[in-house]
């Protein structure tokens, strides 16, 4: 099982987001997607899961089913006004296997139940998501994550406006998951530090891959003075050609 993306390039407007992107993501890793602002860190998960379309190149999900890959955007694209329950919006994640409109059974009740202690989440289990802090709130779209079990998880800033405790307990969470169930995470993240504790493998991206694989050797000051370098220069459309 592998995502594999093969000389890809998504364009906005005409100007690449990302271009002539070669990598694979494999089984049973951790990965950090890092860069500064306007690199394409969340344009790169968006096009591996169809949201926007490439220009060029091929997205191949090998041995992967739609249902094998869990998806978290960023909060900012979430509407938080929708009038459900933490348990509501936890058990979503159990839509590919028994739909929108099928009631849930005592046993994936169990499982919900079991995603959001997991979370820290039990004792707001009947409260309405709109009065959720934003770290409540990104604690749920976790557990709504880990019921799918899904053996991709793609996570797009998932720390953004979330406290300090917070986020390094749902890195934690994330840490045991992935090695309890064996999946590939795959997260954006801003902060090199938590990269250097949580993720053995990284991504430095400037619209371009800057460096890639393991994160002692990505994250050095060459490469990250290049990834800005890289960001400084005047957007051309000829970068889109070799």
């Amino acid at each position: 099982m592998s995502i594999e993306l093969n000389d890809v390039t998504v364009s906005y407007r005409h100007s690449p987001a990302i271009h002539h992107i070669d990598l694979t993501f494999s089984k049973n890793e951790m990965w950090a997607i890092l860069g500064p602002n306007g690199a394409g860190k969340s344009t790169l998960l968006k096009a591996i899961m169809g949201l926007v379309k490439t220009d060029s190149g091929r997205i191949l999900w090998n041995n992967l089913r739609r249902s094998d890959i869990a998806y978290l955007p960023q909060q900012s694209d979430i509407d938080r006004s929708q009038p459900m329950s933490v348990f509501e919006l936890a058990a979503m994640g159990l839509w590919y296997e028994i739909g929108f409109f099928k009631d849930v059974n005592t046993t994936f009740k169990q499982r919900v139940y079991a995603a959001i202690e997991q979370v820290g989440m039990s004792n707001f289990i009947h409260w309405p998501i709109a009065q959720l802090s934003n770290g409540q709130f990104q604690r749920v779209l976790l557990a709504r994550m880990l019921i799918q079990q899904a053996k991709f998880l793609l996570l797009d800033e998932p720390f953004n406006a979330v406290d300090e405790a917070t986020t390094t307990a749902l890195l934690h969470i994330i840490q045991e998951y992935q090695k309890q169930h064996q999946c590939t995470v795959i997260t954006v993240l801003h902060d090199y530090q938590q990269v250097k504790i949580y993720f053995p493998y990284s991504l430095l991206l400037a619209r371009k891959v800057i460096a890639a694989g393991e994160t002692s050797k990505v994250l050095t000051e060459n490469h990250l003075h290049q990834a800005q370098i890289t960001m400084q220069q005047p957007e051309q459309n000829q970068w889109c050609h070799r």
